[in-house]
């Protein structure tokens, strides 16, 4: 029995022992390689290569005064807005576009009421591009919202400034 005493013990002690080493004298984070973005050298773009998807580009505030929305108030067309909207809008601007979301009552400046007379009296095209240009959290609908959705929020959008 006093034999198998250093077998049991030799073990779990040499097991401990390597722990011990791993964590206090092992590899540290100043040691290992990292890239940060803003450091990184890009390779140049080869000659005669185009993008693979169009760069989206916000139309000028004069080019946004000469749009109109192309999408008809129709029943179905709201209806897919209405769903547009809840997918990107409702926690900042509320069921009701009051400005009074979940996500939106923690921001300064609050969202914007979209009912407000301000609102109405953009045109089509101004107020597409107040929606993806917008001061506080808002300018984030520029890169999540995609282009086939927003005429569709602007619809409705119109509809909740109409008495």
């Amino acid at each position: 029995m006093k034999k198998l005493i250093p077998l049991l013990l030799v073990p779990p002690l040499l097991v401990a022992g390597l722990m011990f080493f791993v964590l206090y004298e092992g590899p540290r984070m100043r040691s290992q390689h990292h890239i940060r973005e803003f450091q990184m050298n890009l390779p140049s773009i080869p000659a005669g290569t185009q993008p693979a998807l169009p760069v989206d580009r916000l139309p000028t505030a004069a080019e946004a005064a000469r749009l109109t929305n192309p999408l008809p108030a129709t029943a179905d067309n709201l209806s897919r807005a209405r769903v547009y909207y809840t997918y990107y809008c409702v926690f900042c601007h509320g069921d009701a576009g009051t400005g009074d979301g979940p996500v939106g009552q923690s921001y300064i400046p609050r969202p914007a009421d979209l009912r407000s007379t301000h609102t109405a009296s953009l045109r089509d095209g101004e107020l597409l591009r107040a929606m993806l240009t917008g001061i506080g959290h808002e300018p984030v609908l520029l890169r999540v919202v995609p282009p086939e959705h927003r005429w569709y929020l602007a619809l409705l959008v119109r509809s909740l400034t109409r008495p």
